[in-house]
């Protein structure tokens, strides 16, 4: 791997928890749709959008694992991160991919996004934002 996925050392006290806007909590979920995108059923290019899109986000990579549906032609994949995960699902039938990206720590998971955005062209895009590990 290249040093861009190189490995955090944290100490046994730090629990990688964020802290913005005077609020302290696990990290940010963000699920993302994307409508009209495009190589929807290109492993290669999940696979390679998943490892730059983690790169850009400063996350760490520990493992990726794809999966490409024989009737549909449809790809789940997942990146498994120090700092959480990536994933993603595609219809390409319906030119739609539902995208997940939860990162803890001192990630920047927005930074993710417009690496998703090239890899898969969208015409429409939304995104929610989720913080994760908030006390009721």
């Amino acid at each position: 791997m290249d040093d861009a996925f190189a490995i955090r050392t944290a100490s046994a006290d730090d629990d990688h928890f964020v802290e913005h806007d005077g609020a302290r909590f696990a990290g940010r979920h963000l699920l993302i749709d994307f409508w009209q995108a495009r190589h929807l059923k290109d492993t290669e290019c999940v696979e390679r959008a998943l490892c730059d899109a983690s790169a850009a986000a400063g996350a760490t990579v520990l493992r990726l694992d794809l999966h490409r549906f024989e009737s549909s032609g449809g790809v789940t994949g997942v990146a498994i991160l120090a700092e959480s995960h990536i994933s993603i699902h595609t219809w390409p039938e319906r030119g739609y991919a539902a995208i997940d990206i939860f990162m803890c720590g001192d990630t920047r998971p927005y930074e993710a996004l417009p690496v998703l955005t090239a890899a898969f062209e969208p015409q429409r895009q939304e995104i929610t934002e989720h913080w994760r590990g908030i006390p009721a």
